[in-house]
């Protein structure tokens, strides 16, 4: 079963913090601002709420969300929070792809990307996975990166990407960032493990846009 989607766009910390009516909107207010807090809700009450109460009653709180039992939870375990989480985000009507990354602890975001015309969902979470890498790598930091993607992971590991994805004009950049990706894995070692976020036992992967 889907899950309803947001409505309603809280900025605690942003270029002008308040409540959103759409995403875009809120992504204005998100977009470079360092160490932004938002979060999505579907009812303008409880938006209203989360608002007047401040990001700390909200913010990073869903990590351990779950709606299975105690016992069946533990079998996942608890992730690692000194790591980063990837995500993307795939527009159905417009095509239009973004992907970001953060800091699983506490949601800071550590890099951002996009939106770019004529991208997948797929292809959104492989670049993010391969963009934390480069960057860990940089940094000298061996930490964890969580996807939530099976297909992305598995790109990453075997090195290319399976995309059928048809080059457009307005997706040259997408096909560009894929082919330095590939390259960049074939040519280069990392320590990272690259695991998979268990939305089911830990609730949503800390990375997502929120649009659901």
């Amino acid at each position: 079963m889907s899950k309803q989607k947001n409505n309603y766009y809280v900025v605690w910390h942003g270029a002008k913090p308040g409540i959103y009516s759409s995403w875009p909107e809120c992504q204005k207010q998100i977009n470079g601002y360092p160490n932004a807090k938002y979060k999505g809700f579907k009812t303008r009450e409880a938006a209203s709420k989360a608002f007047s109460d401040g990001h700390e009653n909200y913010w990073g709180k869903d990590i351990f969300d779950s709606k299975l039992s105690e016992i069946e939870r533990l079998k996942f375990g608890s992730p690692i929070l000194n790591s980063v989480s990837v995500d993307a985000a795939w527009n159905t009507s417009t095509l239009d792809m973004e992907y970001q990354g953060v800091k699983t602890s506490s949601k800071e975001i550590i890099f951002q990307k996009g939106p770019m015309k004529d991208g997948t969902n797929n292809i959104g979470e492989f670049l993010a996975i391969v963009h934390a890498l480069a960057l860990l790598k940089k940094q000298n930091s061996d930490i964890p990166i969580y996807s939530d993607s099976r297909n992305a992971i598995s790109w990453v590991k075997n090195k290319m990407h399976r995309s059928k994805l048809i080059p457009t004009e307005n997706n040259k950049e997408i096909f560009d960032m894929l082919q330095r990706a590939v390259i960049w894995l074939k040519n280069n070692s990392y320590q990272n493990k690259i695991l998979k976020w268990e939305t089911q036992a830990w609730g949503e992967n800390p990375a997502d846009f929120g649009r659901k």
